[in-house]
């Protein structure tokens, strides 16, 4: 059975061609990429070991060979902050063996107050699970009619991959889910996303379950809608990571003057600003 830290490896190997590196291309070959000969001869490991570490049959790299793969594999800073933290999880450095469940959805009275600072701004408080916690009135203004909000508790994560709604809300659909397996990595503990995995995999079918063993690391671009009564919007993403909770505030900013024209037509601004509560 394998690991996170090998199946991200082994796919790395497997999305460049030798060429890139500088490396001769042996021809016709069994498997697309970089041959195991040639990563861990770049790496100065041995392939045995190298095969070890994509079976997950070794689970504890030293920090030395985890740097030297991301050398081999010439990961960008993104890729390779992520390989060093599935060589955690990996190594069981993160917390193991409680049982699987949601996190905490309680957002602290200080972020609630942020929010609200920035009404009618568009912004929202959710953890890597997708889960949306706490939202502006701007932000319910611009979802509105996508079905994101709809469920008692949303969870982006389900909403865009259950929910047929989401490929025409989100332009870029295929990025979007990309992004969203790539967080539940990055959830507030290896027990929550389990919960949440055992719960999609079964609606989502296989399509997740690729994306999410992928390990595509998202470039999070300018986000595009496709509002059912505005068209497309574009929008700007700014994410303060709250690292003690386990959460963090997405902010939206119109990316062009047709998107900040049609946010205020969303939010029905009166001249006193129409502020709403904040759930």
């Amino acid at each position: 059975m394998g690991t996170p830290l090998g199946d991200f490896i082994r796919a790395k190997r497997d999305s460049i061609q030798p060429q890139s590196l500088g490396l001769p291309d042996h021809g016709r070959r069994r498997a697309p990429g970089l041959r195991r000969s040639d990563l861990a001869g770049r790496a100065g490991i041995s392939v045995e070991y190298l095969t070890r570490l994509e079976q997950g049959r070794d689970r504890n790299p030293s920090v030395a060979v985890v740097n030297a793969v991301a050398d081999a594999l010439s990961l960008s800073p993104s890729e390779r902050e992520h390989l060093r933290y599935l060589s955690k999880i990996t190594g069981g450095e993160c917390t193991a063996h409680a049982r699987p469940g949601p996190p905490l959805r309680e957002v602290r009275p200080p972020v609630l107050e942020t929010l609200r600072l920035l009404e009618p701004g568009i912004a929202v408080v959710t953890n890597r699970l997708g889960d949306v916690l706490a939202r502006t009135s701007a932000y319910e203004a611009l979802t509105s009619g996508s079905g994101l909000l709809d469920a008692e508790a949303p969870n982006l994560t389900r909403y865009v991959f259950t929910d047929p709604r989401a490929r025409t809300f989100f332009a870029d659909w295929d990025d979007i889910a990309d992004e969203q397996a790539f967080d539940l990595w990055l959830a507030p503990s290896v027990e929550n996303s389990e919960w949440l995995t055992s719960e999609l995999a079964p609606a989502a079918g296989p399509d997740f379950t690729r994306r999410l063993h992928g390990h595509v690391v998202p470039q999070r671009g300018v986000l595009r809608l496709d509002h059912p009564s505005e068209g497309e919007l574009r929008l700007l993403r700014e994410t303060l990571d709250l690292a003690s909770d386990a959460q963090q505030l997405v902010v939206l900013l119109p990316a062009d003057e047709r998107t900040t024209q049609a946010v205020a037509r969303l939010r029905g601004l009166g001249p006193h600003g129409g502020l709403r509560a904040i759930s």
